[in-house]
């Protein structure tokens, strides 16, 4: 699968979700057995970022079974919490390193929200998301020896879409294209303080490890 990030429209995400269906329906009966019981259930928000890396929200057990089809080596976590009894066996019967990248959530609260005329106006609080912390995941998700590996957080929106959107400028993604896709999971909590730091984020320091991705430009 190759992609032009400069052009980037829904025929390649659609490429991209038909590979994921694909991942879905392998192993599934001819359907005469499928009563429920039978099917995969991704993760909230799971898609492919790029070959042997995906992102999701935080999985549950009723996951385990789709993500043993990706054979994942490693799951790079975004959240602060201790990660989940359950999870952390499912990591260990099957071979699964977890990388834990703590970076704290925020949500909008009452005094973030005041009344203008006859509408609201959301102001977001200040966020300091940790750049080193972003660059340290991203030497992760680089190296081919972790993949294939799965990036979440909580819901699989804001924090995995800071990093998604850092690795995308490590593509030569344009900002519009970054923003694009950080805007289609994220939806209607879109978060100018996110773009801004993806807009801000230095990728220099990053462009001496190899790229050996489909997406990326040369």
């Amino acid at each position: 699968m190759k992609l032009d990030h400069n052009n980037y429209d829904d025929d390649d995400d659609d490429e991209a979700h038909k590979m994921c269906r694909a991942i879905i329906a392998r192993d599934v009966g001819n359907g005469d057995d499928c009563n429920g019981e039978d099917l995969f259930s991704p993760p909230l928000n799971f898609a492919m970022v790029d070959n042997g890396i995906f992102r999701s929200g935080f999985p549950d057990s009723a996951n385990f079974s789709f993500l043993q089809t990706l054979g994942l080596r490693s799951i790079i976590c975004l959240c602060p919490e201790p990660y989940p009894e359950a999870n952390m066996e499912f990591l260990k019967s099957n071979g699964i390193k977890l990388f834990q990248f703590g970076i704290e959530g925020y949500k909008l609260f009452s005094d973030h929200v005041f009344r203008s005329q006859n509408f609201y106006v959301f102001l977001e609080p200040f966020v300091n998301i940790p750049q080193d912390t972003i660059r340290e995941a991203l030497k992760v998700v680089l190296d081919v020896r972790n993949h294939p590996v799965l990036i979440h957080c909580k819901r699989g929106k804001h924090r995995t879409g800071c990093l998604v959107g850092c690795f995308r400028k490590l593509q030569r993604w344009c900002l519009t294209s970054v923003f694009d896709e950080y805007q289609r999971f994220a939806a209607a909590k879109a978060r100018v303080t996110d773009q801004r730091f993806m807009e801000l984020f230095d990728v220099s320091s990053l462009k001496h490890l190899p790229m050996s991705f489909s997406c990326s430009r040369r």
